[in-house]
């Protein structure tokens, strides 16, 4: 079958010195060509080129190029016919595949969609004859869930990789494999600071030839000058970023910029924050200071118009600008006109809390490698100035680079992905770092709840529906069951509330969403265009399986985030800190101060973090997103944590037990019953695991055998038994057996003593000799019998006879007990029982010490003997007159 005829203009090759004129990678352009293998073999390369030398606007057509030339000059078909070879580059970030598409159509003088185009969440400016194809991370690996052959594609450039995002590298990995598939498929990995050795080998493991040969570009940055601006009160306390240094980074920005525009009037500014918050906040404490200057705010809550007009040149005789940015504009973009940057030092990078189940974005000081790029956006086209609003100790101490996604972010849409590939938990992929085990089991039994994975951890159809929404499984199974009960429309429109980066006021999600119904917030329009979506997903991949229950309007919010993040549905609690909430996973948390949320019984909570302060009524944690419902609304979204139970406590030596209906960890109705026999066990079990056989409570008598048994066993060992907590806890059933069903069938504490059970593990015939070897009661020269004191089970001390000193007169060979090898310690006492003397020794004691304590003692003492010789005075524990 005859071809049909192209059009001359789209399968032209690009115009290469056109496009790269002035672009310092041109130079580099023939080494890349050959390492690629210009002959027509495809190829793999790592591109390493510092920020503004041009290799996002360069290397993709030149691959075109090569890939072109390649089908046009191959004798025999390659496995797959590709009418026009595509090029596909990732970008990390919509607003850069936008920026990147644009401005290589421009250069190549066609119109966008044309032989250049962009594909990212919502938006599509592509069409069959598109030879470039700029798309974001998740586009990629959705359409490679689709087709793992990539039909349709000649080349694939994953562009930013050191950013270390966690789509990016996933698809390091899965298009490793692909490769093995495809050796007609062009691989490569571009970077502006870039570990090359080690993604060389990634990128090249799968051709059999060792790594992908590295390319490297010189450095295309003017001179910088670098200036410190530290602030006068701290970046951040317990409830974030603070408003002080905010206004000093503000105020920064305005006297940098006014002193640069002294000099040179086209001087533009980027400022870096590192939320949407602050970027609002400093841009509008700048645009109160900085008049005549137009002041723009980036970041992901902003139209994809205004983000597009904030990385475009300010235009021939436009105003100066200041552009206040998240780290959305750290790396891939190089904004026109700007020679100034002002760096707060700050970013947000997930971050995952096992203990409490949760994850979320945290601020932090951010990397020396992120630092740096943020300053090299001042001086890609001339010399430029970075202020830095802080100390170079606060530089020297931060990480030197981010951390990878994959070991700090919450991995159930990563395992998702996995399991859809076929390689569950990332087994057998190369991925530049293998995700944490223990995230990635967490992850596994999220999707296994869910219904999206089997035992063997392969995707179910269920599944692979959920991999096919653009949002975390859990919302996207909440899509879809959500649906069935309250509407495509509401379920969609509640997904999209709670998937993108929006920040509700005060916590209160209804009221986030009443001002994008209403169109008063700045996101109204990106927000609706993703419900619309999500609302068609909805319908093509049919319906979830919640039985249509009725929802009040006012709780389908709360409903379907319920749905999303069961675990989080949270019930109000009275504490000495304030109200808080426990939420059914058994963490308990805060709202922030002022929270309009506050006083209602139920929440739905869609977003939890750590946090300190008044925001987390004393729980560590603070509800970031949230959406009122009642209990009922509340059970049946979580039903599958709704259950009964008898819990049997041992509390204050005696069982009791009581019947509890809960939601989780949370108790819904108590009342009390009897146990039974085995809920009783169980009951005695838990408390001594938990606190010990000091729950039953240790007599006088049972502690004093079993202080003797444990000498007994340190000193002569075997088969003398070991009596230390662990070991009697791991013998029970030896010893205690009948007391355990007997407490376990109500009998109190108080009534069991621990002294005749204890007996039980006496060795026989040893056993007989227990009065010898460890006596109770040592009988002294007066004739008294005196208690020894034996040291505690787990010390190493010696026993201890306290007694009167008197009472020892002529007693010259220290006693010893278990089989004579330990000398008892003897503390000689003083009439009124204070301590006079501690010995081991009392020969030596009546020879030497004594006369002292007898110049001591015998006039405050004068009714008791204190003879000059105690060898021959006769032992008493009487005064002189009653001898």
């Amino acid at each position: 079958m005859t071809p049909a005829p192209q059009d001359p203009a789209h399968s032209a090759p690009f115009d290469l010195p056109s496009i790269g004129a002035g672009l310092t990678f041109a130079a580099s352009l023939n080494d890349l060509a050959a390492a690629l293998g210009a002959g027509g073999e495809a190829g793999t390369a790592v591109v390493q080129a510092p920020p503004g030398t041009g290799k996002t606007t360069l290397v993709p057509p030149l691959v075109a190029n090569l890939v072109a030339g390649a089908q046009s000059t191959q004798t025999s078909s390659p496995r797959r016919t590709v009418n026009r070879p595509r090029v596909v580059v990732t970008q990390p970030r919509r607003v850069a595949a936008r920026s990147a598409a644009r401005r290589l159509a421009s250069l190549d003088g066609t119109p966008l969609k044309d032989r250049v185009g962009y594909t990212v969440r919502g938006e599509r400016h592509a069409g069959p004859d598109t030879l470039v194809e700029f798309v974001t991370p998740g586009i990629l690996l959705r359409r490679l869930l689709a087709d793992p052959g990539l039909d349709g594609t000649a080349a694939v450039i994953i562009d930013e990789v050191h950013e270390r995002g966690l789509e990016t590298d996933l698809l390091v990995g899965l298009l490793g494999e692909v490769r093995q598939l495809r050796g007609d498929l062009t691989l490569l990995a571009m970077s502006a600071t870039l570990d090359a050795p080690r993604f060389a080998a990634l990128i090249g493991a799968h051709d059999g030839a060792g790594p992908a040969a590295v390319v490297d570009c010189p450095s295309a940055l003017h001179p910088l000058d670098v200036r410190w601006a530290p602030a006068p009160a701290a970046r951040m306390d317990e409830r974030g970023v603070t408003r002080a240094f905010l206004d000093h980074v503000a105020d920064t920005a305005a006297a940098a910029h006014a002193g640069a525009l002294a000099e040179d009037a086209d001087v533009d500014a980027l400022v870096f924050v590192p939320g949407a918050r602050e970027v609002s906040h400093v841009a509008s404490r700048l645009r109160g200071r900085s008049a005549g200057t137009e002041v723009l705010e980036l970041h992901g809550q902003v139209e994809p118009a205004l983000q597009d007009r904030a990385v475009s040149g300010r235009g021939s005789g436009g105003a100066p600008r200041i552009i206040v940015s998240t780290s959305l504009a750290e790396s891939s973009l190089t904004v026109p006109g700007v020679r100034l940057v002002i760096d707060s030092g700050l970013a947000r990078e997930p971050r995952r809390d096992s203990t409490r189940g949760m994850s979320g974005l945290v601020t932090v000081s951010c990397s020396r490698a992120s630092a740096d790029q943020r300053a090299g956006r001042a001086a890609r086209q001339g010399p430029g100035t970075v202020v830095r609003c802080y100390d170079q100790r606060t530089f020297g101490a931060a990480p030197a680079h981010p951390t990878p996604e994959i070991a700090a972010a919450d991995l159930a849409g990563a395992a998702l992905i996995l399991a859809c590939w076929g390689a569950p938990g990332g087994e057998g992929l190369a991925l530049p770092d293998a995700p944490p085990a223990a995230a990635m089991a967490d992850a596994v039994a999220v999707l296994e709840a869910l219904g999206a994975v089997d035992d063997d951890g392969r995707a179910t159809a269920l599944g692979r529906s959920l991999s096919r929404v653009p949002a975390d499984p859990r919302l996207a199974r909440a899509l879809l069951d959500g649906a069935t009960v309250v509407g495509r429309r509401t379920a969609a429109e509640a997904v999209a509330l709670v998937s993108g980066d929006l920040r509700a006021p005060g916590a209160d999600l209804t009221r986030l969403l009443a001002g994008l119904r209403s169109g008063r917030e700045p996101a109204a329009r990106r927000w609706k265009d993703e419900a619309k979506r999500l609302e068609g997903l909805a319908r093509q991949e049919g319906p979830g399986v919640v039985p249509a229950e009725p929802v009040p309007a006012g709780e389908a919010v709360g409903f379907v985030v319920a749905l999303a993040f069961p675990g989080w549905v949270a019930r109000r609690v009275e504490s000495k800190a304030g109200e808080s909430y426990l939420l059914a996973s058994g963490t308990r948390a805060g709202l922030p101060a002022g929270s309009p949320l506050a006083g209602h019984e139920w929440l739905a909570v869609a977003e939890v973090s750590r946090a300190q302060g008044r925001d987390a009524a004393g729980t560590g944690a603070v509800i970031r997103a949230a959406a009122p419902l009642e209990a009922d609304t509340a059970a049946a979204a979580a039903a599958h944590l709704l259950h009964e139970r008898v819990e049997a406590r041992f509390r204050q030596g005696r069982i009791a037990a009581r019947r509890e209906r809960v939601l989780g960890a949370i108790v819904l109705s108590s009342t009390p019953v009897r146990p039974t026999a085995e809920e009783g066990r169980d009951a005695v079990a838990r408390a001594l695991a938990e606190d010990g056989l000091g729950v039953i409570g240790w007599s006088a008598d049972a502690d004093g055998l079993r202080r003797r048994m444990a000498l007994l066993h340190r000193e002569l060992g075997d088969p003398w038994p070991d009596v230390s907590e662990p070991a009697l806890l791991a013998r029970l059933a030896d010893w205690l057996a009948p007391e355990l069903e007997a407490l376990a069938g109500g009998k109190p504490a108080g009534a069991v003593r621990l002294a005749d059970p204890l007996r039980r593990l006496l060795p026989w015939p040893e056993a007989a000799r227990l009065a010898e070897l460890a006596p109770e009661r040592l009988e002294v020269p007066s004739g008294s019998r005196v208690r020894i004191d034996y040291p505690d089970v787990d010390g190493d001390g010696r026993p201890v006879v306290a007694v009167k000193l008197q009472e020892c007169f002529g007693w010259a060979d220290t006693p010893r007990v278990a089989d004579g090898r330990v000398p008892l310690l003897f503390h000689l006492l003083s009439p009124g029982g204070a301590p006079l003397a501690v010995t081991d020794d009392l020969a030596s004691f009546w020879s030497g010490p004594y006369a002292q304590v007898r110049a001591q003692m015998r006039g405050r003492y004068p009714k008791h003997p204190w003879p000059e010789d105690p060898w021959t005075a006769p032992a008493t524990a009487r005064t002189k007159k009653r001898m």
